[in-house]
């Protein structure tokens, strides 16, 4: 089947349509008035969202309800290599396309700030969208999260040009053609697809190099040295050192006000309305990007004032005196340890208890001392089974791994019935009111929908 341009297409259909990339990309086909239906093996809160919209979605894996008419099927590196649908698809010549090669040809053509890193591109990129988008400046958006302020991943606009988190795993980022290229970490991750730290560093120095000509890079003061461009920024929390950076950073009411020194200017009395000083770094680098674009900054200081965060991004659940529950999806030691200094910085008389679910039998094993390191910090520590995304299990690799390495208190294992249950009674019994509590659930696999139970049990 001969492969179309965007603009040719009728029907599109999405193998795995409920991954926050893909349900982006289903968004932006159906805002294009093309007929857009997908498969996914589970619902979901995001899945529903789409059916809501006009978007059918099935969950079976099944030729019969895969559409024959589709001109272009789109799938996810997580589909296992057995599956029947995306089988019959290649077998039979259809124009089957990875996520990420629809990106490029979306973008070919458009002014792109893309933002990538192993850590923090979530909330960066939601960010750089809403400040264009807030300010008038406007934008298409690619998000790899909820935005708070819309309640969605993905938003379009008459303007040619394209806000992109760049995913690097199965080197997705790679396919990109960034005007403003935006790097916030490069720490080892994905080690299963890239086997070693050094073949990390080099993806992202190759990302680097998609920049067109002229282009600008904004990376993160201290990363990546091997990242380099004619034009280069770098930004960091308050060192002076970099191009942009925080000045005169106050705690206010469980956000921050911080005066924005960037390459061109400064922007005084900026208030932040999200917790964890990382957020305040990852809004210096939206704001160089918005600047560089020469958006006003009264226009920027209303954006950041508006920004209301990203969904499972240092997200607050319940926040009055005496009990604040955040959930969020940090899943990396580095993201763990700045949820965690985070919270300690804003609630530091307060007792901390931190749920986490593993994500990955890989980073697990890859990671078990960093994660025993960072998470001894916590009062308390339960631990869920590993949630398994794409892989089988590797022998001898559970969450004991972890609490085997950690230092002090030993942490509770807990299945997710015996954490709910130990929530309801045994935590909301014995809670210290007098002094306050903080209850954090953190993990990327599905925890996410156990947080409407542990709110229900904890107001009640």
């Amino acid at each position: 089947m001969q492969e179309k341009e965007t603009g040719a297409l009728r029907k599109v259909y999405f193998i795995g349509i409920g991954g926050i990339g893909m349900s982006a990309l289903a968004r932006y086909f159906h805002s294009k008035g093309i007929a857009v239906s997908g498969y996914d093996k589970t619902e979901t809160p995001l899945t529903k969202a789409l059916e809501q919209e006009g978007i059918p979605v099935h969950y079976e894996d099944d030729i019969n309800e895969a559409p024959k008419d589709a001109d272009w099927v789109v799938y996810t590196p997580a589909v296992p290599k057995n599956h029947k649908e995306l089988n019959f698809y290649k077998e039979r010549g259809y124009t089957v396309l990875k996520r990420s090669e629809v990106l490029q040809q979306i973008t070919e053509s458009s002014f792109n700030i893309c933002v990538a890193g192993t850590h923090g591109k979530t909330t960066t990129t939601t960010m750089i969208a809403h400040l264009l988008r807030d300010s008038g400046y406007g934008c298409n958006a690619f998000l790899g999260g909820i935005a708070a302020n819309y309640n969605t991943n993905f938003w379009g606009s008459e303007k040619e040009v394209c806000v992109i988190e760049a995913d690097e795993y199965d080197r997705s980022f790679l396919r990109l053609s960034p005007d403003i290229a935006v790097v916030t970490a490069v720490d080892p991750d994905h080690l299963d697809i890239y086997g070693t730290e050094e073949n990390v560093r080099r993806a992202f120095a190759d990302f680097a190099q998609r920049l067109k000509p002229g282009g600008l890079l904004i990376r993160k003061l201290g990363i990546g040295k091997e990242l380099k461009a004619e034009r280069m920024w770098q930004y960091s929390l308050q060192n002076d050192q970099a191009n942009a950076y925080a000045a005169n950073i106050k705690i206010e009411d469980g956000g921050y006000r911080f005066d924005a020194v960037l390459p061109s200017q400064i922007i005084d009395g900026v208030r932040l309305n999200m917790g964890g000083m990382h957020n305040v770094e990852n809004m210096i680098a939206a704001i160089t990007v918005a600047s560089s674009l020469n958006i006003d900054q009264d226009k920027i200081k209303a954006a950041v004032a508006s920004f209301k965060g990203v969904k499972r991004r240092f997200e607050y659940i319940i926040r009055r005196k005496g009990l604040v529950f955040i959930d969020d999806y940090a899943h990396h030691p580095e993201e763990l340890k700045a949820l965690i200094n985070g919270v300690k910085t804003l609630f530091p008389q307060e007792k901390c208890t931190l749920i986490f679910q593993p994500h990955l039998y890989s980073r697990t094993k890859d990671f078990a001392q960093e994660f025993a390191a960072v998470l001894s910090r916590v009062d308390k520590l339960i631990l869920l089974p590993i949630y398994p995304a794409r892989e089988q299990p590797i022998p001898g690799i559970e969450s004991n791994r972890i609490a085997e390495k950690m230092d002090g208190g030993a942490p509770e294992i807990m299945t997710k019935d015996e954490l709910l249950d130990w929530v309801g009674n045994e935590f909301s019994e014995k809670r210290n009111r007098a002094f306050g509590e903080v209850i954090i659930t953190a993990g990327a696999g599905d925890i996410d929908k156990l947080v409407g139970l542990i709110k229900s049990s904890l107001e009640n």
